[in-house]
């Protein structure tokens, strides 16, 4: 078994960290500080010139073709540095692929070239509502079909990018007479369209530069064109998606959780205590030497998943397991980092208090993680029934 990178791969995690350290570093504090989200908007057209928010397009679009490996590798490595700019990164690349699986030729030449190339910033799923999180069957936002398209309705909530995106994946209730899940459909909407009211943006714990936004429809006019998919399959459409995320928001918590112990495994081989460096104590040593452990794991994990998806072979179980993992180790890890930084870990001039509420949401958004377990059982049973 090969576990090395391909040549691509590697130039591709190179030139990621490479960004990561000259572009974003410097300014991931004064992002968080400012809830600066006009320089995650220029951070995401520099990530667009490189390839990066169209990993795993193709080349047809001005998409990179390299994979989903390359594309956890180089979330992986932006969020190591700044987890507001590597969310958009993520979100968008999934918008992009959503497309390009099933849309139409015409939805994925007007779409995917302005995704590809940055002219839109970002692209945003519009999922989530006030009483439709981990249980989106139960969404309320309707499209009632007229002569000539459909008129959507409904607010959404908690959307990623949502000030700044050029395209929304909406998703709404189409036949409220069918079962649970199976009356909704997905709709391709530009930005812009009238009747699109994007909300303020929240104030959050972790990720301040990444705009979180309510986005308000209110007749919202589509064309039966902007059907993506299958009229009334949207909700199957919406589960097959989630499962791609999790790789990528795996692969950010992977990220922030490594650049936590990296600091903190500097740190304290400088910082003395009786004498001697806090590295010679085994207490610290232990304390490092498991959550590498645990980071390493997550990173087999999500090199797995990946790999899978790459080549086309069943991967949603394996995408919650390193979603799973990865989201609740990072967690682990930075708040161990924080530790072995003791007073100064808490304080805003160190990396590790932002890196602490940064890593928070990664095991909540994309599906908690009581919801990777419940989705990970459902799939053993099942391959044991």
């Amino acid at each position: 078994m090969d576990l090395s990178l391909t040549e691509e791969q590697s130039l591709i995690q190179e030139t990621a960290r490479r960004f990561a350290e000259s572009e974003l570093a410097p300014l991931a504090a004064a992002i968080d500080i400012n809830a600066d989200h006009a320089q995650v908007v220029s951070n995401c057209r520099k990530l667009a010139e490189l390839g990066f928010m169209s990993l795993n397009i193709s080349g047809d679009y001005g998409g990179s073709e390299a994979g989903v490996v390359s594309f956890s590798l180089a979330v992986t490595e932006i969020a190591k540095a700044c987890a507001s700019t590597a969310v958009s990164m993520s979100v968008t690349n999934m918008v992009a692929e959503v497309i390009q699986a099933k849309g139409t030729q015409e939805q994925k030449n007007t779409y995917l070239p302005l995704i590809c190339s940055g002219e839109y910033a970002a692209g945003s799923f519009c999922l989530t509502e006030a009483g439709a999180g981990s249980d989106p069957a139960s969404m309320r936002t309707r499209a009632e079909e007229t002569d000539g398209g459909w008129l959507i309705s409904g607010t959404k909530q908690w959307i990623t990018s949502a000030e700044f995106a050029g395209v929304f994946v909406v998703w709404a209730v189409t036949d409220t007479e069918a079962k649970k899940g199976k009356g909704i459909t997905c709709f391709l909407v530009p930005a812009d369209a009238a009747g699109i009211t994007v909300g303020p943006a929240e104030h959050k714990m972790g990720q301040c530069g990444s705009a979180t936004n309510e986005v308000h429809f209110d007749n919202v006019k589509v064309t039966p064109a902007s059907v993506l998919g299958e009229v009334n399959d949207g909700f199957r459409l919406a589960v097959a998606e989630l499962a791609g995320g999790r790789i990528g928001i795996g692969s950010l918590a992977l990220g922030i959780g490594q650049a936590a112990m990296g600091y903190a495994a500097g740190y304290i081989q400088e910082r003395k205590q009786f004498g001697k460096p806090l590295a010679d104590f085994q207490g610290l040593q232990w304390m490092l030497a498991d959550r590498y452990t645990e980071l390493e794991a997550a990173r087999l994990l999500l090199m797995s998943a990946a790999d899978l998806k790459e080549r086309g072979k069943p991967f949603a179980k394996e995408a919650s397991m390193a979603k799973l993992f990865a989201s609740e180790k990072a967690n682990q890890a930075c708040y161990s980092a924080l530790q072995m930084l003791g007073g100064y870990g808490y304080m805003c001039e160190y990396p590790l208090e932002r890196m602490s509420r940064d890593v928070r949401i990664t095991s909540i958004y994309e599906g908690t993680s009581e919801v990777q377990r419940l989705i990970i059982a459902r799939e053993v049973l099942r391959e044991h029934s």
